[in-house]
């Protein structure tokens, strides 16, 4: 019986294909399209993109049914996660088709494919720049869209992913003893972005990290750099006075203060002795 049901399963896959490239081979437009259309309507985008092919939209050019092939054309490499072409695509339906109803709609798809090729936080985000970019774009020039709300979600994420990037490799400095590059790296991710609910924490984090670069360097650097470490603290008592690192940030002041007490005391021996 398995046999059987298998055998029908080959036959049905044979007919179909052979039914296709009947399709591919017909010369009948008006079949062609009404049969992409049909396969568009059922998700079998890559026959639709087989259909389309680029000798086939020289022939559509002055009907009315060339923007929706064209429609269905981009939006079917979008669908089979072909984002590179599919971005090319929605940018030329909104130049060839510039008073389309759909030229928005169109802007906002090149855009957000961007964001589809937004790779994983461990690896390179120029992908994830280009979308903020390019929504930021959108936004200004749609502002009253519903597309332009959604544009100002995805920024958000992007962003999110981008910090969260930039925090792995300064705690990674940190991790591996780097502690001069994991404060100024967590020093810059104040700068980069100052909306974080995260700032204390990498202010915190800065000061940890000049504090532990401070107790590592040599006796001749050790008092310059406590003083930077007292620095970091004064401005984080300042700016994040009511955090929950503030007693941890005061201790690490005090600590520095005391040390810089205790070289200057052993500077004034040695100066004695001498």
């Amino acid at each position: 019986m398995k046999i059987f049901l298998g055998s029908i399963f080959i036959i049905v896959i044979i007919s179909s294909c052979g039914s296709f490239n009947k399709i591919l081979k017909s010369n009948d437009i008006d079949y062609k399209y009404k049969k992409a259309v049909s396969y568009f309507e059922a998700k079998r985008y890559n026959y639709v993109i087989q259909i389309f092919s680029p000798e086939f939209f020289p022939l559509l050019k002055g009907t009315k049914e060339f923007e929706e092939a064209f429609y269905m054309f981009a939006y079917s490499h979008y669908y089979e996660k072909d984002y590179f072409n599919a971005e090319n695509l929605f940018k030329q339906y909104a130049e060839i088709f510039s008073t389309s109803k759909r030229v928005v709609e169109m802007e906002y798809m090149r855009a957000y494919t961007y964001y589809k090729q937004s790779p994983k936080v461990d690896l390179e985000q120029t992908n994830t720049l280009k979308t903020i970019g390019m929504m930021n774009t959108f936004i200004n020039q749609h502002p009253d869209t519903e597309q332009a709300k959604e544009a100002a979600k995805i920024i958000d994420l992007c962003k999110e992913k981008l910090e969260e990037k930039d925090f792995k490799s300064a705690e990674l400095y940190y991790r591996m003893g780097q502690y001069r590059a994991a404060a100024v790296s967590f020093l810059s991710m104040l700068n980069a972005f100052p909306e974080s609910n995260q700032s204390d924490f990498y202010k915190y984090m800065a000061i940890k990290a000049y504090f532990q670069f401070a107790e590592f360097s040599i006796e001749e650097k050790k008092e310059e750099r406590y003083e930077e470490v007292i620095t970091e603290c004064n401005d984080f008592l300042d700016k994040f006075g009511e955090s929950k690192y503030t007693k941890e940030v005061e201790k690490y002041s005090e600590n520095s203060t005391t040390n810089i007490k205790k070289i200057k005391n052993e500077q004034v021996k040695k100066t004695t002795s001498s």
